[in-house]
């Protein structure tokens, strides 16, 4: 089977920026980690937002402007992209919770019949879960991972919360 990593908007807006929490900041060198020990594919996420954000439909519901496209909020966190440094990894851009792109980029990549799919990043509760179910949706079969050491929530019982969900959706938590 080929592993396939997915890495979720380990941004600095979301770590010790605009929206970062402490315990965001404490699973960065478990994300490191298990990036540098990592064999196989690897994704990486980017939440991206554009000046006018404050004016989406997001915007309205969580105002706080983030992950402005360009600026340092937006950029990963120095550990997460030194731990990429050398490696070969994709990038999806993504302009809500959910990426619509990433079920088609696993079709068009590999055999989805033939990968497992292991998640780590923020927020567990936002977009982790929105990834790691539309991904469950589009293949039913496929073998999800998360793990929790490597997640973090908006808060504490968000974060247990979501990994409940995750639980409940078949995906399996590490």
């Amino acid at each position: 089977m080929r592993k396939v990593l997915i890495v979720v908007d380990m941004q600095n807006d979301f770590i010790d920026g605009a929206l970062g929490t402490k315990e965001a900041e404490l699973i960065v060198d478990n994300c490191v980690e298990k990036i540098n020990n990592f064999k196989g594919d690897i994704i990486v996420t980017y939440d991206t937002h554009f000046e006018n954000y404050l004016d989406t439909q997001e915007g309205r519901n969580l105002p706080f402007a983030h992950c402005i496209k360009g600026t340092r909020g937006w950029e990963l966190n120095s550990k997460i992209q030194n731990a990429l440094n050398g490696k070969n990894y994709d990038v999806i851009e993504k302009t809500t919770f959910g990426s619509k792109d990433l079920p088609q980029f696993l079709k068009d990549n590999f055999n989805t019949d033939n990968i497992e799919v292991e998640f780590i990043g923020i927020c567990t509760d936002i977009c982790v879960v929105s990834n790691a179910l539309l991904l469950k949706a589009f293949y039913p079969e496929l073998k999800i991972s998360a793990y929790k050491s490597c997640m973090a929530g908006v808060t504490p019982e968000k974060h247990e919360a979501a990994i409940e969900v995750l639980k409940s959706c078949q995906i399996n938590i590490l």
